[in-house]
C-alpha cells in the first residue's frame, strides 16, 4: 500500500519542504561522489553511532560537536531508494504541515523531531555501533502531526495487483495508524530478539512520530493568520479539511 495523493489543500507554497527535499538531495548526490575510505570517514564523523554516547571504552572524548550527528544523520540516507521514499513522503504530507505551521516552525518542528527520533534510537540501542543515518524520524514526526490535525483526511493510496494498480482511499488515522502500529509491533520484536533485526531504525520512526503527536498542533498558527480560502480552492471530490 503506497500514498500517490493527499487530499488536504494548502493555502501557501511550501518553501521549508522544498529546502529540505533539495539539502536531502545535494547532502546525498555529495555522498555518493565519495570513495568507499572517504564515505567511511564521512558517516562516522556525522553518522548516529549511539555507543559513542553511552560506552565509555569506545570514546571518551565528547567535545560539544560530538553531539552535531543526532542533527546531521537525518540528512544522511543509505541509497537511492531510502532516498526516494524519505522525500516522496515529505513531499506528500510535509507541504501540508507546513501550510498550518509557516515555514520558519515547520523548519524547527522537523529538525526538533529528528533530533527526538535520534535519541529514542540511541537510548533503546545504547551499545551499538552500527551508523545510523535517515530522514525518517523527522518524517515520522510529521505524519504524526498530520494525524493530529487531519485524523479524516483521504489518503488516496495504491495496491500493484500483480500488473494492474488498485486505486482506493483511506482515512488517515487508519493509514498512519496501521504504519505505526506496525513500527512498534517490529520495535518491540527486536527488543525481545535482538539478533532478529531488519536493520531500520524503527525507535527513530516511533520517538519521531511521538514527538510529532505531541508538539506539532502546538506550533500551528491560528485561523485568523491564514489567507481565508476561496470556495473553489478545495481539490475535486474533497471539502478543505481533504475528507469527501
Amino acid at each position: 500500500m503506497f500514498p500517490i495523493q493527499n487530499a488536504v489543500p494548502s493555502r501557501y507554497p511550501p518553501l521549508a519542504t522544498w529546502g529540505l527535499i533539495a539539502t536531502n538531495c545535494l547532502v546525498f548526490l555529495f555522498q555518493i561522489s565519495l570513495s568507499p575510505d572517504e564515505l567511511g570517514e564521512f558517516l562516522m564523523r556525522f553518522a548516529l553511532i549511539p555507543a559513542r554516547y553511552f560506552t565509555p571504552s569506545f570514546d571518551m572524548s565528547l567535545a560539544p560537536s560530538s553531539y552535531l550527528p543526532f542533527l546531521t544523520n537525518i540528512f544522511l540516507h543509505g541509497g537511492w531508494l531510502h532516498l526516494i521514499l524519505n522525500m516522496w513522503t515529505l513531499w506528500l504530507f510535509g507541504g501540508t504541515v507546513e501550510d498550518r505551521q509557516g515555514p520558519a516552525r515547520f523548519l524547527a518542528f522537523y529538525l526538533a523531531c529528528g533530533v527526538l527520533g535520534s535519541a529514542a534510537h540511541a537510548v533503546v540501542y545504547a551499545d551499538s555501533a552500527v551508523p545510523v543515518l535517515g530522514a525518517s524520524g523527522a518524517i515520522a514526526g510529521v505524519l504524526g502531526c498530520y494525524i493530529r490535525l487531519f485524523p479524516w483526511a483521504r489518503i488516496i493510496a495504491v495496491v500493484p495487483l500483480l500488473f494492474l494498480p488498485l486505486f482506493f482511499e483511506v482515512p488517515a488515522i487508519v493509514f498512519i495508524g496501521f504504519w505505526f502500529v506496525m513500527q512498534v509491533l517490529q520495535g518491540t520484536a527486536e527488543l525481545l530478539a535482538p539478533h532478529a533485526g531488519t536493520g531500520v531504525a524503527v525507535w527513530a520512526h516511533i520517538g519521531g512520530f511521538v514527538a510529532g503527536l505531541a508538539l506539532g498542533p502546538l506550533l500551528t498558527r491560528s485561523k485568523q493568520r491564514y489567507r481565508a480560502y476561496y470556495a473553489d480552492e478545495g481539490k475535486f471530490g474533497f471539502d478543505l479539511m481533504g475528507r469527501q
